[in-house]
């Protein structure tokens, strides 16, 4: 007898399960971290895109629970005088265990001199869905802002201190975590997957 299919997502991550069961609250099925499903992957990200990273880790975790749908997401941060960068390197720029507050005042640092109408930036989110039976569908979110002048707010993490929104004249880190969820990437790219779901015909 096969038993229900449930909602796995790729982290482990706590507050970003938070953020996920709030935004799926509406679906009947059971949905579990990584962790809590007791499942570990230690695929390589070596995607070009967020898409492609985000698919390389749905699809490593649905080997391992194939009647399931399994989520996984990829993000960063999109500087466009910086060429995008540092895009997809976002969580390894300048060394996986070098301190955001060092990413962040170097990221600073080049932008130096440059005025606001250059400093424009988007938080980007891919989530992918590996659905049972290998089909996979994905769907991006995005934040549009600009990088400030200086670090601001502890509410966030990584790059929040520095990335501002017109629409709060303030840093991501300064918002309640109410607002950010709002109109966070990662929400944004959560509701596209839900409605990608709902069109497959998977959602319950």
């Amino acid at each position: 007898m096969n038993r229900t299919v449930r909602i796995i997502f790729a982290t482990g991550n706590k507050d970003k399960m938070t953020e996920i069961r709030e935004i799926l609250s509406d679906s009947e099925l059971e949905i579990l971290s990584m962790r809590e499903a007791g499942l570990e992957t230690d695929a390589v990200e070596d995607g070009k895109t967020f898409e492609e990273n985000a698919g390389i880790k749905a699809a490593a975790i649905a080997k391992l629970a194939p009647q399931d749908i399994v989520l996984a997401d990829d993000s960063g941060l999109e500087i466009d005088y910086l060429n995008k960068e540092p895009g997809i390197f976002s969580a390894r720029y300048l060394g996986e265990d070098t301190s955001y507050e060092i990413k962040n005042q170097a990221l600073l640092y080049r932008l130096s001199g440059v005025e606001k109408a250059r400093r424009t930036a988007r938080f980007v989110c891919a989530v992918a869905a590996a659905l049972p039976g290998g089909r996979m569908l994905t769907a991006r979110g995005t934040v549009e802002g600009y990088i400030g002048w200086e670090p601001a707010g502890a509410n966030g993490f990584g790059y929040d201190p520095i990335f501002y929104v017109d629409a709060y004249g303030c840093s991501t880190a300064e918002l309640t975590m109410e607002q950010k969820n709002a109109f966070s990437h990662r929400g944004n790219a959560l509701r596209a997957m839900k409605e990608e779901l709902i069109r497959a015909g998977v959602w319950k």
